[in-house]
């Protein structure tokens, strides 16, 4: 019974350190980050909808809001009348071209039936300059005509790329979410007037956190990025939880560095930054939650 109750006593007392975080010390010690990302809005107006709340779980591509396109719509609209008006143009310049486009076939004849009867002696020399200068004038005329009808055609131009404009302003109002994440904060609502670069709401992807740790000088040779680490969170008061981490970043510089670094204790003793990827599908770490790492 003795011996019963003494294995008892030294299985738990070994749970015991195993949870424990006193007995071993980390490597290093942090905070829980996460990538945040400001949604603004690109174009001025009052927002008809914005269905999200604090907290929200959001997938990339649905649509979070919506500001008023009324005034963008109106502008379509007059810049559409206008082209049709340029359009109509552009017909009647067609129609001018074919009426002296006849009228250069009659001319030409003319001048070819003049030219013979010239050769023959049966014409003058007057009626046949004055049949080629008919000719001459009627070709100079298309010339102008087709002049115009480029000058139009560029009209025409600017004037779609102005709907283009206006189409993508209206595709903008329409505030598309555009990556998988966690709603932070809101900073607008309903009926309220954004502008161009004003926040929305902020989010991250809460599923992936970043450790941010400070390692000293004498430890920077061991830490590897790409290499797998072990990462602790707080489980309760005296219990850690063992999760997976992986190292994505090392600062290139220190943090707080003397001016004049010349021993090797002064050297040793700087602290760089380091970044360990953990991931949170159950969503179990925080954002400023504290973590522990061992390289």
């Amino acid at each position: 019974m003795k011996f019963s109750k003494l294995v008892a006593t030294i299985l738990i007392s070994g749970f015991i350190l195993v949870g424990c975080s006193d007995d071993k010390l980390s490597d290093a010690y942090g905070q829980f980050e996460a990538t945040e990302v400001a949604i603004s809005s690109e174009t001025q107006g009052r927002i008809l909808s914005f269905n999200i709340r604090e907290g929200d779980r959001l997938e990339q591509e649905r649509i979070v809001a919506v500001i008023d396109t009324m005034q963008h719509v109106l502008k379509k609209r007059e810049l559409e009348a206008s082209l049709r008006v340029v359009e109509t143009g552009v017909a009647k310049l067609n129609a001018q071209k074919d009426v002296i486009l006849a009228r250069l076939e009659t001319a030409e004849s003319e001048h070819n039936r003049l030219r013979a009867l010239y050769e023959d002696n049966a014409a003058t020399l007057q009626q046949l300059d004055r049949a080629r200068g008919e000719v001459t004038a009627l070709k100079r005329q298309i010339q102008a005509i087709e002049t115009e009808r480029l000058s139009v055609f560029a009209e025409m131009d600017r004037m779609n790329a102005m709907i283009d404009q206006v189409n993508d302003q209206i595709r903008r109002s329409s505030i598309i979410n555009p990556l998988n994440g966690t709603v932070l904060t809101k900073f607008a609502e309903v009926h309220e007037l954004v502008t161009p670069g004003k926040p929305l709401y902020r989010l991250a992807n809460l599923d992936e956190m970043i450790l941010k740790v400070y390692v000293s000088g004498d430890q920077l040779p061991g830490v590897i990025i790409g290499a797998e680490v072990e990462v602790f969170i707080d489980r309760n008061r005296i219990e850690n939880e063992r999760l997976s981490g992986m190292v994505s970043w090392v600062s290139p510089r220190a943090e707080f560095t003397p001016r004049m670094i010349q021993t090797k204790e002064e050297r040793v003793s700087q602290v760089y930054a380091v970044h360990v990827i953990v991931e949170n599908p159950e969503g179990k770490i925080k954002i400023g939650m504290p973590g522990e790492v061992n390289f």
